[in-house]
C-alpha cells in the first residue's frame, strides 16, 4: 500500500482523499435529504434516485464553471479557458483538479429540475428538501481541499493558522507558510447554515411557501461564499471583476427580492377594508 499526501493506493488504483471527502459529503447529504423527505410524507428512496442525476449535472456544472473562470494561478501557467477549449481531454480530466462549486450549485439545480419534470414531481418541494442537505454535503465536502491544500486564504499569524508546504504556495508567497484556513471557516458555516435552514423550516412552517427553504439557501450560501472571496488570494475572474463574488451577489439580491415579493401583503384599495376586516354575513 502506498499512501501520499493526497491519498493512498494498492498497486495501480489510487484513492484520493479529495475524492473519498466528497462522496461521503454527498452520502451524508443524500441520508439528510431522505430525512426530510419522509418527515414530509414522501417516500425517501426518491432521494437516491435522485442523487444520480444531481452528481452528474452537478461535476458538469462544476467543471464548466472551472473551465470558464479559471484562476489567476492557472492563467499564469497558461491554462486558460482557451487551452480547454482546445485540449478537450484536459477539459474532462477531473481527477486533475478544478471543481467549482458554485457552477456545481447551478449544474445540480438543473439536473433537479429535469428529475422531477421527468418523474412528474414538484421541483420547489424537492428543492426545499435538498437545501440542507447541500449545505451539509458543502459543509463536508471543503475538507478535500484541505488535504489538496489548496484555495487557502491570506497569510495569517493566528492560533489556527493552517501551514502550506512549499509545492503548493504561491511564487509571490513562496517564504511564507501559514495562511487562513478558508475551507474550515467555509465548512463551519456551512454547517450553522444546514441548522439555519432547518429552524427556518420548523419554526416559520405554517407561513412558509414550497421554495421559500431554497431561495433562503441561496440567500445564505452565496453571503458566506461572498465573505471567503475577500480571504483567497487566487480568485477566478472574468473582465477584472470577481466572478464568483458577482454571480453570488446577483443571486442573494435577486433570492431576497422574490423572497420578499411572495410574502408580501396585499394593497386594499382606498376607501375598502381589509380583507380580515370584511363584515361576515
Amino acid at each position: 500500500m502506498q499512501f501520499t499526501g493526497e491519498g493512498f493506493g494498492f498497486g495501480p488504483i489510487f484513492f484520493h482523499y479529495y475524492g473519498i471527502v466528497i462522496m461521503f459529503g454527498t452520502l451524508a447529504g443524500g441520508f439528510l435529504a431522505a430525512r426530510e423527505a419522509k418527515k414530509r410524507g414522501l417516500d425517501p428512496e426518491i432521494v437516491w434516485d435522485m442523487l444520480i442525476w444531481l452528481i452528474i449535472f452537478a461535476v458538469a456544472g462544476a467543471r464548466i464553471w472551472h473551465i470558464l473562470t479559471p484562476s489567476p494561478a492557472l492563467v499564469a501557467s497558461g491554462v486558460t479557458t482557451y487551452y480547454y477549449l482546445t485540449h478537450p481531454l484536459d477539459a474532462i480530466a477531473i481527477w486533475k483538479g478544478g471543481l467549482g462549486i458554485v457552477g456545481g450549485v447551478v449544474g445540480g439545480a438543473i439536473g433537479l429540475y429535469f428529475f422531477c419534470r421527468r418523474n412528474k414531481l414538484s421541483f420547489l418541494m424537492w428543492a426545499d428538501i435538498i437545501a440542507p442537505a447541500l449545505a451539509l454535503g458543502q459543509a463536508i465536502g471543503r475538507w478535500g481541499n484541505y488535504f489538496n491544500q489548496e484555495l487557502y486564504g491570506a497569510p495569517t499569524d493566528l492560533p489556527w493558522k493552517l501551514y502550506i508546504s512549499p509545492e503548493h504556495r504561491f511564487p509571490e508567497f513562496a517564504n511564507v507558510s501559514y495562511y487562513h484556513p478558508t475551507f474550515l471557516y467555509e465548512s463551519i458555516l456551512n454547517l450553522l447554515n444546514v441548522f439555519l435552514i432547518l429552524w427556518i423550516g420548523q419554526r416559520y412552517a405554517k407561513v412558509l411557501k414550497t421554495g421559500d427553504l431554497f431561495f433562503v439557501y441561496l440567500i445564505t450560501y452565496p453571503i458566506i461564499r461572498f465573505g471567503m472571496e475577500m480571504l483567497r488570494l487566487d480568485s477566478s475572474t472574468l473582465g477584472g471583476i470577481n466572478a464568483n463574488q458577482a454571480l453570488v451577489a446577483v443571486v442573494a439580491l435577486l433570492s431576497a427580492a422574490f423572497l420578499f415579493w411572495r410574502h408580501r401583503k396585499p394593497r386594499t384599495k382606498p376607501g375598502l377594508p381589509a380583507a380580515s376586516e370584511t363584515p361576515a354575513e
